[in-house]
């Protein structure tokens, strides 16, 4: 376990994918209070650890004590979100998140893919 210390303040914070999202809890979101969270590894190996992390952010986020908009910003779609979405809706609306979904795309040279802008 890390030694307890400040919370750390940033604008963006990405979430890793793949098998590395286990590593994210509520304490890391205790420690690390972001106006975005960018959770991001369209895989079959984060479909399994998707909801404890979403979960992680709700609990984590209550016991920051200070009333602070969050942002989540999914870059794929996900069953398992949007079940989590559903479920905690009430839940996110009372703590101040907000889920960001797009059905924007970017076309780059040859590639489209979906997309959505944050601005500061």
């Amino acid at each position: 376990a890390a030694p307890q210390g400040p919370p750390v303040y940033v604008d963006l914070a990405y979430l890793p994918g793949s098998w590395s999202a286990r590593t994210v809890d509520e304490e890391f979101f205790r420690r690390v209070r972001s106006l975005c969270y960018v959770v991001s590894g369209d895989d079959h190996l984060k479909e399994g650890v998707l909801r404890p992390l979403l979960d992680a952010l709700l609990t984590g986020k209550h016991q920051w004590g200070v009333d602070i908009q969050v942002t989540l910003i999914p870059t794929f779609d996900s069953l398992v979100m949007h079940e989590w979405y559903q479920e905690t809706h009430e839940r996110q609306q009372e703590l101040g998140i907000t889920v960001l979904g797009s059905n924007s795309t970017v076309a780059m040279q040859d590639e489209t893919f979906p997309a959505c802008k944050v601005e500061f």
